[in-house]
């Protein structure tokens, strides 16, 4: 028992919840990479305390390690059911991002992105079989052992270290390790392009553009087929220039750490607009066009609150 739990009432309620919040943060960082959904990550966490104060921590000497085993096991089985329930097409389904002003990233978001997971790499992520993504982001990400991962999912921990070297050879195969990190540059690029779209100049986006970049768009869930995939530079610069047209309002912001756009409409949310860049040229876009969606996402961007 650690020396916390020898100081402490052995039925201080109180006491469990306040040592709860302080792993709240990171509880919230592990079930948002594991569900990429940032109110499944609340509710993850949220189901985590219930189970935890009904059982209590008298005889725990690893608290923070429990509550980790805990919500990890949580997503693990949302994301079972999820895949089970396929209620949306999660092909072209885009993790919630973190968004924030710049340089001004919200205290309870600096956790969410201490592990600089771009959202270029999350979309990946969401690929993985459960059990991979349980295995890559408690190993790689929060430095579990194998052999603390291996009963979550039945394995042992030789089979565990496979799960995760599998998760992480597909993600190498994603190839978002060269992409541009410094922020500056990106906000170049990204400039470039809403001024190449605005003037409605063709060349320009196309000379701004990756050949072989990738537009991944996610619109309101009651209008699946306007969901799509557009690739290469022509399609995606002819896509840019319609879009500038609808005349909306850019606001620059951070997307999980990158230069992205919060897009308002008539004052009204509209998209978010990430990016990805590498050597000089943008490589990814996702959009998320869902405006409630947007709303509750950007908040800080808006001027609102969650």
């Amino acid at each position: 028992m650690d020396d916390e739990a020898r100081t402490r009432p052995m039925d201080d309620s109180e006491w469990l919840a306040e040592r709860f919040e302080d792993h709240r943060p990171r509880l919230r960082a592990v079930a948002y990479r594991m569900l990429g959904s940032l109110n499944d990550a609340e509710d993850a966490v949220q189901d985590t305390w219930e189970r935890v104060n009904r059982a209590g921590a008298d005889e725990i000497e690893n608290l923070g390690g429990w509550l980790t085993t805990i919500v990890a096991r949580i997503c693990l089985n949302m994301l079972r059911a999820r895949n089970v329930r396929r209620e949306e097409p999660f092909e072209n389904r885009l993790p919630d991002p973190i968004v924030s002003s710049e340089g001004e990233l919200l205290p309870e978001d600096e956790a969410l992105l201490a592990e600089s997971v771009g959202l270029a790499l999350q979309v990946v992520m969401d690929t993985l079989a459960p059990a991979e993504r349980l295995a890559f982001v408690l190993h790689d990400l929060f430095d579990l052992p194998f052999d603390e991962i291996s009963p979550m999912i039945g394995r042992t921990p030789q089979a565990t270290r496979q799960l995760a070297t599998r998760a992480r050879r597909r993600l190498k195969g994603a190839d978002v390790s060269g992409l541009e990190r410094d922020l500056a540059r990106q906000r170049s690029v990204v400039d470039a392009f809403f001024a190449a779209g605005r003037a409605g100049d063709f060349d320009a986006l196309v000379a701004v553009l990756h050949p072989d970049v990738v537009l991944r768009a996610d619109y309101h869930p009651g209008q699946p087929g306007r969901s799509a995939v557009v690739r290469g530079a022509a399609a995606v610069a002819r896509g840019a220039r319609l879009g500038a047209r609808l005349g909306g309002q850019l606001h620059p912001a951070l997307v999980n750490g990158g230069a992205g756009v919060v897009v308002t409409l008539h004052g009204r949310p509209f998209a978010v607009v990430a990016f990805s860049v590498t050597d000089g040229k943008i490589i990814e876009i996702d959009v998320i066009g869902d405006p409630d969606r947007v709303a509750r996402v950007a908040a800080a961007v808006l001027g609102q609150r969650p």
